[in-house]
């Protein structure tokens, strides 16, 4: 019988069409004990016997592909895939799925909170509250002012369609234009540095990749508009944390809306940490209620058509495995 382990914490011993899935296609249905992300010493005992993973902030390096000889198919819920090493995949002939369409909803709401609760002070206003206070100094509206959206994926659109409710102007940079979406929607395409010095709010909406790793660093800050926001809710590595707090406790930016940090749960002592113009939120910005059913829903599926030697192709990363895929 083949077996498959449950990364994603909020998967492992929940009921679900997920589990169904996979047990009458005949799996083996594995949840480990471990922390919120599945860590090396956490996997090992399981790596000898698994035939599949699904998979959520687990780490696989070349030297847990070699602990693994049975393993054949790794399913994201997700459509980040940066923590699995690609390379060790192909050598080993594993092929390593995303759940493409079920979670840009969900990412996009989570960017337009936090782009509110910058705007509208809530947080800050919340604890002042608390505290005995009341201030109701005004704020600037969303309305009218400028989003930069980089990257115009599934994600990039959906937060595009939310601003556009909120009466935003707004602009874009990608390698890969959409014409028509942009049209209906009045986006305006620009230069990455034009996005940067113009943009009220920037909101990063990129995979991670040695490209794009660091970026957003002390220059790209310096160049963006004085008074400006960061929103990240792609990966924490785009930013270069102690640039960013440069940044904020200069005065340079108003305030930083991330979803993503370098290290998650933050180490002690991270820069960001009790900055008032910093809103952080647990990397949960993909993951509500209806979108982490159909990403486990669609992993599970993915995993069993590759079992049946199907290939879904809008759903694998390394495609270079097709020709001759067998299970």
């Amino acid at each position: 019988m083949p077996s498959v382990l449950i990364g994603p914490y909020l998967l492992r011993n929940a009921p679900g069409r997920f589990r169904d899935i996979l047990t009458e296609a005949g799996f083996e249905v594995i949840d480990p004990q471990g922390g919120p992300a599945l860590s090396r010493d956490e996997l090992l005992p399981y790596l000898p016997r698994i035939d599949a993973l699904v998979a959520g902030g687990e780490r696989m390096t070349p030297e847990l592909f070699d602990l693994a000889p049975r393993l054949r198919a790794i399913a994201r819920t997700g459509v980040g895939y940066d923590l699995i090493d690609l390379q060790a995949a192909a050598k080993h002939r594993v092929a390593v799925t995303i759940t493409p369409g079920t979670n840009q909803d969900s990412v996009a709401e989570q960017t337009f909170a936090l782009i509110l609760a910058l705007a509208r002070r809530i947080p800050a206003n919340d604890r002042l509250i608390h505290a005995g206070g009341w201030d109701r100094t005004l704020v600037a509206p969303v309305r009218g002012k400028t989003l930069g959206l980089i990257g115009m994926g599934r994600i990039g659109r959906a937060v595009a369609l939310r601003a556009s409710a909120f009466l935003m102007n707004l602009i874009a940079f990608d390698t890969i234009a959409d014409a028509e979406f942009d049209r209906q929607h009045s986006i305006r395409r620009v230069s990455l540095d034009e996005l940067v010095a113009t943009a009220d709010y920037i909101s990063l909406h990129l995979p991670l990749t040695e490209k794009t790793r660091g970026m957003v660093n002390r220059d790209f800050l310096g160049r963006m508009r004085p008074g400006s926001y960061l929103i990240n809710t792609a990966r924490g590595g785009l930013v270069i944390e102690t640039d960013l707090r440069d940044a904020l406790v200069s005065g340079h930016l108003a305030g930083a809306g991330l979803d993503v940090l370098n290290h998650e749960p933050p180490e002690k002592g991270n820069v960001l940490l009790g900055l008032p113009n910093v809103v952080i939120s647990p990397h949960i910005a993909g993951t509500d209620i209806e979108s982490m059913r159909e990403m486990a829903e669609m992993a599970s599926a993915t995993i069993v058509d590759l079992y049946h030697n199907q290939w879904p192709a809008d759903r694998v990363v390394n495609q270079e495995l097709r020709d001759g895929w067998i299970w």
